[in-house]
């Protein structure tokens, strides 16, 4: 099956990918192959395989693919790992090399250099070559990504606060307790992804900076939902 136009969108424009494609004259962008790779084992393979299952019921892999990875790393030691990874595909068969490599980790108890530096590698490796990476980070945790789709939250909690705020949250659309290991959390909160979009971009722009340590609380987690709204039903803002 042979790949569908898709509209550009002005992201899209000014990277090494794009421009290269521009340059030749090319108007219909080739398949995309995406690689998310988690900090977690559990919580955020289980999320975002919730995405996946969501695109791939609509459109072909031929389009569009989503691999999703948990390696349980840490910041650094995890984009070494998706370097390696997109490294081990280039040798083995040119076609299969992602297009665009997710980066998702948390703050945590981490330093802030570690924390900022995975954010500055990724920028750096997209200018060098024809694969984009982007970091999804989250300052804390990822729990603020999930609460996000309920309300607007700037009060920088401790991680361990997240949980407790979910918990009544989920209580209230009778949705039961947040557990980390639940494979059914994108389901539940993607009725609000709009909204959680939306306060997650006014905190970024709330903190005005691109350094992810001075964003507490913020994550940028948002980013693969704006980048891949084409893909998803619900109204561009």
């Amino acid at each position: 099956m042979s790949p569908s136009p898709k509209r550009l969108k002005k992201s899209d424009m000014s990277t090494p990918w794009m421009r290269e494609r521009l340059d030749r004259k090319v108007v219909t962008i080739q398949p995309e192959r995406h690689l998310i790779v988690c900090e977690g084992e559990k919580t955020e393979p289980n999320y975002f395989d919730g995405l996946k299952r969501e695109i791939n019921a609509k459109y072909p892999r031929e389009k569009i693919r989503l691999e999703i990875k948990g390696e349980g790393k840490n910041t650094l030691s995890l984009l070494e790992q998706a370097e390696t990874y997109v490294k081990r595909e280039q040798i083995k068969r040119i076609s299969n090399v992602p297009n665009h490599v997710w980066l998702v980790y948390d703050k945590d108890s981490f330093d802030d250099d570690d924390f900022d530096n995975a954010k500055q590698r990724c920028d750096s490796l997209t200018h060098q070559g024809e694969v984009e990476y982007h970091a999804l980070w989250s300052n804390q945790c990822i729990e603020l990504w999930f609460l996000l789709h309920f309300g607007y939250y700037q009060a920088d909690l401790h991680r361990s606060g997240y949980s407790p705020k979910l918990n009544r949250h989920l209580a209230a659309i009778g949705a039961g307790k947040y557990a980390k290991n639940r494979d059914d959390i994108y389901s539940i909160l993607r009725p609000y992804l709009p909204d959680a979009t939306r306060n997650a971009r006014a905190l970024k722009e709330k903190h005005n900076s691109p350094v992810p340590s001075k964003n507490a609380p913020g994550t940028s987690v948002f980013e693969i939902f704006e980048f891949l709204s084409d893909y998803l039903d619900d109204p561009k803002p």
